[in-house]
């Protein structure tokens, strides 16, 4: 039987600025946005050049804050030119680390944090 994982979806509190980090940052695309007001959310399927899985994210119009639960850790991105990226998201408003490597070695990775506190690992394309 053939399994695929085709989206990891997302509750995000400000939709316009999720948009703009996923967008803008990222070079995520909107592929759909389907809006249900009379049950106060929308869905917004992203997606990802290069790859075939989707980011849902679910704006539920009048939510409490979430929180993110302490098994979820992150997402990952892999990029061309790591540290090109990384002088772009310093730059940006956005929550970003330093470059990082496994056990002290070269670095190969740097997370930043999107507007709902969601972590985005960054890592060298291999």
């Amino acid at each position: 039987m053939d399994q695929v994982l085709v989206e990891i979806c997302l509750r995000v509190r400000d939709i316009d600025a999720t948009l703009d980090f996923y967008t803008e940052l990222f070079d995520f695309e909107v592929a759909s946005r389907r809006e249900f007001p009379e049950d106060k959310f929308d869905l917004i399927y992203l997606n990802s050049p290069g790859s075939s899985v989707q980011i849902e994210l679910t704006y539920n119009y009048d939510a409490d804050p979430y929180v993110i639960g302490d098994g979820f850790s992150h997402l990952g991105v892999t990029v061309n030119d790591l540290e090109e990226m990384h002088k772009i998201c310093k730059a940006s408003s956005y929550e970003t680390g330093e470059l990082r490597g496994l056990s002290g070695g070269t670095p190969s990775y740097f997370f930043v944090t999107d507007p709902d506190g969601y972590r985005i690992e960054v890592k060298r394309k291999k």
